[in-house]
């Protein structure tokens, strides 16, 4: 069964709501360096964190300056899962493992994927800008995402442009271990709607 992700929630209201919808993980986007509506202040992040039910995981989304930066906001935010994004070497990768509690997952473009494989506890390969951002709202290659996850070690998740009319595709196409979307569920930029969230769990469920 492939998991769904749903990333930037920025009230309570919208955590309702994709918990509501059987999310299985929820994005908190804390500190990163482009421009986003989806954006929320660490102490909001932590306010959501404990607001979370237990057996939905949460996912502190992420791209500080430094490993030390990252590991400071994790312990204040304290998620189940850290997602870094930018331009972390593999060894970043193995200290924010060794500091944090809980696992962490990479993102990164497809062509980037094998260099940290195995360093990360999963790999989310999504449709990056020149920063290593995510929130494109673009597609890629799913046949070459295939090949990664048969090639992998690590799981992968599948980000990048997913929406209710071609999350069923993308899920046959490429098997992932999970997806993630956040502007392909919403009502407007930053809120998310609910029955789009709803029809997007079903859709990747295989579920009409």
């Amino acid at each position: 069964m492939t998991r769904v992700k749903v990333c930037g929630i920025t009230t309570a209201e919208d955590l309702k709501t994709v918990v509501t919808a059987g999310v299985d993980a929820v994005g908190l986007i804390v500190d990163v360096n482009v421009e986003t509506p989806r954006e929320i202040s660490a102490a909001k992040a932590v306010e959501l964190s404990r607001a979370t039910p237990p057996f939905v995981t949460t996912v502190l989304v992420t791209m500080p300056d430094t490993p030390e930066a990252t590991v400071d906001l994790a312990s204040r935010v304290q998620p189940d899962v850290l997602q870094v994004h930018g331009s972390q070497t593999p060894g970043d990768l193995a200290y924010l493992s060794a500091k944090v509690h809980g696992d962490v997952i990479k993102a990164v473009a497809p062509a980037d994927a094998a260099r940290y494989d195995t360093v990360a506890d999963a790999l989310l390969v999504d449709s990056l800008d020149d920063a290593g951002a995510g929130g494109t709202g673009e597609t890629h290659d799913w046949e070459r995402t295939r090949e990664l996850v048969d090639s992998l070690e690590s799981p992968v998740v599948l980000a990048g442009g997913l929406t209710i009319d071609n999350v069923a595709d993308a899920v046959a196409t490429v098997g992932p271990f999970a997806v993630d979307v956040a502007s392909g569920v919403e009502a407007e930029p930053g809120r998310k709607d609910p029955d789009a969230v709803a029809a997007f769990v079903r859709a990747a469920g295989g579920r009409p």
